[in-house]
């Protein structure tokens, strides 16, 4: 029976995979059961954030080091840029190993590729067709036949650059933006609706284009999707329980309604065995193997009725204010810094506020 391992491991650099290696090493990893890692690395997140690229190729590097090339290309490399504030640099690896026994049902990983996208298909229903297809097929891999036993959707995505852009100029397509910034959110934008489309919280019929990184009232409590210049595919990761798994990890989400929503995250703990009014004491922290977020500030300005800044402020993205404050709130909850914080939060949650992702040790 197949049982999910999650690993957090802490990063110096975002070439420094020295943990991963060493748990490789003392036989804490089987890099043969590495199904994807999912990286914070401390860059701006922005289109030029070549912390992500610098990641995934050492990563890569690595992982070629231990198994044949054609199989740790198969690893999902999910690297998320940008540890504002607080925030700590780290990586978390899933891996699925072979066990008996064991709580059931437990945390069920699955993993998908979906094909280049075409880049006149980026933000538009091309491209939430492709992610839903690819959600369903990380749902198989998963052996989850039920979305309701989705938890988590973790997409990388592409974005255009001023080179993608000018070839499909040359092949005489549009493209849904020429604006590299506003790629990022709307290749977001769209896989996030893809995931909504693939769990049956929407109907793709009832998805405009025009909706896509604009109706607001259109999104998934699931789905987190990252935007990146290292890839033109998409790498998919589905989280949730399955009576198939056995094993000591659980999953269970929540949605916050804005960057300072902890209580939904709260509730969640406490159904994973968690309980307290107020920070995590430190045998539960470290029951807490990973938490996974998104963050972004809403569109019309305002935090419960009062005037945010983040959108006005012309020298740092809102994408590094939304992570950096987002982060805050939950290391506050949490009682640690080792928290996955993805800005842009695009149809990923209400407006202002976005999914959150808990795996716990149920053993500890």
């Amino acid at each position: 029976m197949p049982v999910a391992k999650a690993h957090r491991i802490s990063a110096n650099a975002p070439d420094d995979v020295s943990g991963i290696e060493a748990a490789i090493a003392d036989g804490r990893i089987d890099p043969k059961g590495v199904l994807a890692v999912l990286g914070k690395t401390e860059g701006n997140g922005l289109v030029n954030d070549f912390s992500r690229g610098l990641a995934t190729t050492s990563l890569t590097a690595m992982f070629r080091r231990h198994l044949p090339a054609e199989h740790a290309d198969l690893i999902c490399l999910v690297m998320s840029g940008g540890t504002e504030g607080g925030m700590a640099p780290h990586w978390v690896v899933f891996e699925r190993g072979e066990g008996q026994g064991g709580a059931s049902p437990a945390l069920a990983i699955g993993r998908a590729h979906t094909p280049a996208l075409p880049f006149e298909q980026l933000g538009r229903a091309g491209q939430i067709e492709q992610v839903a297809e690819g959600v369903r097929a990380a749902m198989l891999d998963a052996g989850i036949t039920d979305p309701d036993d989705v938890h988590f959707v973790q997409i990388k995505c592409p974005l255009l650059t001023a080179q993608r852009i000018a070839e499909a100029d040359a092949r005489g397509v549009t493209v849904a933006t020429r604006e590299t910034l506003k790629s990022m959110g709307l290749s977001r934008a769209a896989s996030s609706l893809g995931v909504a489309v693939a769990l049956g919280e929407l109907e793709a019929s009832a998805i405009r284009d025009a909706d896509i990184g604009s109706n607001w009232n259109l999104w998934s409590g699931r789905a987190s999707a990252s935007a990146g210049i290292e890839l033109l595919n998409h790498e998919i990761v589905v989280l949730g329980m399955s009576a198939a798994w056995s094993g000591p990890l659980a999953v269970d989400h929540a949605v916050m309604a804005d960057g300072i929503d902890i209580e939904p995250v709260r509730a969640a703990l406490a159904r994973l065995g968690l309980s307290t009014p107020g920070q995590l004491c430190l045998i539960d922290r470290l029951r807490l193997v990973a938490l996974l977020g998104k963050a972004e500030a809403s569109h019309d300005g305002l935090l419960r009725g009062k005037r945010h800044t983040m959108l006005d402020d012309s020298d740092i993205s809102s994408t590094r204010h939304a992570r950096a404050f987002v982060a805050g709130a939950l290391g506050g909850l949490v009682g640690h810094a080792e928290i996955y914080v993805s800005g842009g939060a695009e149809h990923q949650g209400p407006d202002g506020g976005g999914p959150v992702a808990l795996i716990v040790d149920r053993s500890r």
